[in-house]
Parts: structure tokens; sequence; C-alpha cells
């Protein structure tokens, strides 16, 4: 009998990676909705109240998530039930991406892997901390922790697209299927995002600056799409991670192993 397969008869506790994700990935997705949609029907006028005083249909996910109850609780609910497999993921995708030797510039290829690594700890840490102080609390430190969220989270996908490229691409393999539709999503979902953000930005300072009926409501949208498409990139582990599963043996050991 092989040691994985004692260690996942002895298993304590065994979870199948893509049921994971699939928890991981839809705490933070129904926080949103469940905040934006309870801010829209219950708490509207305050919840889309900006210094214009100009109209305006949707609120900001600050407003939506830190400014009332109960969205705030949930928020910091499923926030935190969600924060720490997302540490272990950052682990997980270390040993994924050096998994693969990446020739003469291995070395490179590792630091890399580990800058990428960091900067999904960063983004996890910062998410965490920016909603439980909320822009209510203390809004000079939530909008420092946005930023930080919003700019590891960025440079995170964008060394994973390279890590990956550089790794499965560049070291004469071929992707496989699988491989083949993570690259294209994590692609997709990348340029998404960040083209979003930047207009969002954009639509920001117009608002501040002209006041115009509706541009905020724009700039919501646009914070929306930015979550959902970081959720969702994030949601690819589920194709790189399809065939392993999460074990907690009875000698307290805890890792990822192969299941069939």
């Amino acid at each position: 009998m092989s040691s994985e397969t004692k260690q996942i008869r002895s298993a304590l506790f065994q979870l199948s990676f893509p049921f994971m994700g699939k928890i991981v990935c839809g705490l933070p997705l129904f926080a949103t909705f469940f905040c934006v949609l309870w801010s829209v029907l219950f708490d509207f006028e305050k919840a889309t109240a900006t210094h214009c005083r100009v109209n305006n249909y949707l609120p900001s996910i600050s407003a939506a998530i830190g400014g009332f109850t109960p969205q705030r609780y949930v928020w910091r609910i499923c926030i935190a039930f969600h924060a720490a497999p997302r540490l272990m993921i950052a682990w997980a995708y270390y040993n994924f991406h050096t998994s693969v030797h990446a020739g003469k510039h291995n070395e490179l290829y590792k630091a890399g892997a580990a800058l990428t690594s960091l900067c999904h700890v960063i983004e996890v840490t910062a998410l965490v901390g920016l909603t439980y102080i909320s822009s209510l609390d203390n809004h000079g430190l939530h909008e420092t922790l946005f930023i930080v969220f919003m700019a590891s989270s960025l440079v995170y996908m964008l060394l994973t697209i390279l890590l990956f490229y550089w790794g499965r691409s560049r070291n004469g393999s071929f992707l496989t299927l699988e491989e083949s539709r993570s690259f294209s999503w994590k692609q997709r979902l990348f340029l998404t995002n960040i083209s979003i953000f930047l207009f969002s930005v954009y639509v920001f300072f117009r608002h501040n600056w002209y006041c115009e009926p509706g541009v905020y409501t724009i700039f919501a949208a646009c914070e929306y799409t930015v979550v959902v498409t970081n959720i969702c990139f994030h949601y690819t582990a589920v194709l790189d991670f399809r065939c392993q599963k999460f074990l907690l043996t009875g000698s307290g050991d805890m890792g990822y192993l192969p299941y069939t």
C-alpha cells in the first residue's frame, strides 16, 4: 500500500479541491451580491448618497459592505471564512509552479513563483484589513488598504499568467487541454479586470470633478465587475488543481494529494 493511500485512508477530514474552490470563491461572491442587493432594497437613499448630491442608482462596494447592517456582518463573516483556505492555496500555487523546471533560468523562475505567492498573501491580508476597517472607521487606512489590495491583486494576476506561460509553454512541453483552458481564462479575466479598473479610476475622478448625474453609478458597476472578475480569476485554480484533495490526517499532517 502506497504512503498516499495510507494517508487517504487515515484522513480525519478530506475535501476535493474543486468543491473547496467553490466554497472559497462562492463566499465573497455571495457576500458581494447580498450586500449590494440588500443596500438597494432597504438602504437605497443612504447607500447611494454622494457628496455631489446628484442622482445615483447603485451603491459603491465600500458603502454596501461597511455602512449598514446586516450587510457589514455578512461581508465580514464571508471574508473571514474564505481567508484561511486562500492562504493555503497561495502555498499550493508555489508548489504548483515550482513543480516545473524552467531550464537555465529556473532559480529566477522560482523567485517569481515566491513573489507571486507573496502577492497573493498580501492581497488576502489587505482584503481582510479593509473589511474590518471601514471607511467610516478610518478613511485613510481603509483607502490605503484598498490600494494595496488592488496593486497586489493586479500584480498577482499578471505574474501568474507570466509564470504559467514561462513554466508550461516555454520549457518544451505542451499544455494539456485543462491547462490551455485555465491559461486562456486567466488572460481574459486579467485583461477585463485591469481594463475595467482603469476605466473606473477615470469615472471616479470624473464624478468628483464634474458631479454629473449617474456617473457614480457607472463607477459602482465597474467596481462590481472588478470584484467578480477577481473572484473568477482565483476560481481558475479549480482547473489547475482539479485532481487534488485537501487532507487532514490522524498524524496532524495537512496537504494536497491527487485523487481519482
